[in-house]
């Protein structure tokens, strides 16, 4: 899935236009043709992510603002290290410089935080999904930087697959009234089911349905899944899944992971911007 530019334009426009206002009454103080050097540095080991919306920043303030990377989206670097350079109008730079790091340093972390996940199910074959706990309005930025750090993406919205969860089943009348639903309305679509229990797995097996989202189950019951499944349904587990416990749902044997720790559990990248 690619970022269409037009996305990260809007997305630039938007952060631009509530930073800015009517006017950076701040940066007016800097004579109009001033020019300077900058530099930006990350200051914690992190997986880089968010240079096109970085660029744009920029872009859209001064289109001769020049700047040049020492990475690229998906690098890892470690603290101290310079990320890029810039050059050009001193009042552009400063308008700009916390937007573009905004941008930077959210979708880094988010990568990092994937990249942290990623590593955790090395060599099980285990994939680990994103889930729809984004922030408003990055939905499409932080999914392309789960991929960075070397995650997946389930769906990206309600439009694109069909997730029936415990509500649906219950408004629907049960699993199979639900599924039958979900194949007459949208048959094109990838159609997963939640399940709470080893019944409900039961109920979405004889429903055919191609994968099977097992929420909060316990190792024990994970395995279970798994043996009862026997490859009849792609398993996707889910539910209270952190660094420390990815590690042993992955080798139950399930298909896919989930978890919205990697949009929603993150701490801002430290980074910063260097005038010189």
């Amino acid at each position: 899935m690619q970022v269409p530019h037009s996305y990260i334009e809007e997305c630039v426009h938007t952060a631009l236009t509530e930073d800015i206002g009517s006017g950076d009454v701040t940066a007016k103080l800097i004579p109009e043709d001033d020019f300077s050097l900058a530099t930006v540095i990350c200051r914690e080991t992190a997986t880089i992510c968010g240079i096109d919306w970085f660029e744009e920043v920029f872009a859209q303030l001064d289109p001769q603002i020049f700047i040049e990377w020492d990475v690229d989206d998906g690098d890892i670097v470690e603290a101290g290290q310079q990320l890029c350079s810039l050059s050009g109008s001193t009042r552009a730079l400063l308008t700009g410089e916390r937007s573009a790091l905004n941008f930077l340093q959210t979708l880094s972390s988010t990568a990092t935080k994937a990249t942290e996940y990623a590593a955790a199910v090395k060599d099980t074959g285990v994939k680990v999904l994103d889930t729809r706990k984004t922030i408003p309005g990055l939905r499409l930025a932080q999914k392309y930087a789960a991929r960075c750090g070397g995650c997946y993406n389930h769906r990206v919205g309600l439009f694109d697959a069909i997730l029936i969860k415990e509500n649906h089943i219950l408004a629907a009348g049960g699993i199979a009234e639900a599924v039958e639903a979900a194949r007459f309305y949208s048959p094109e679509l990838m159609l997963e089911v939640e399940v709470e229990n080893l019944d409900e797995l039961q109920l979405a097996l004889d429903a055919n349905v191609e994968r099977i989202l097992l929420d909060n189950f316990d190792l024990d019951l994970l395995v279970q899944a798994v043996k009862i499944t026997n490859k009849k349904a792609e398993l996707e587990a889910s539910g209270n899944v952190t660094l420390e416990t990815i590690g042993a749902i992955a080798k139950t044997g399930v298909d896919y992971i989930s978890t919205g720790a990697l949009t929603k559990d993150i701490k801002a990248l430290d980074l910063s911007m260097r005038f010189s």
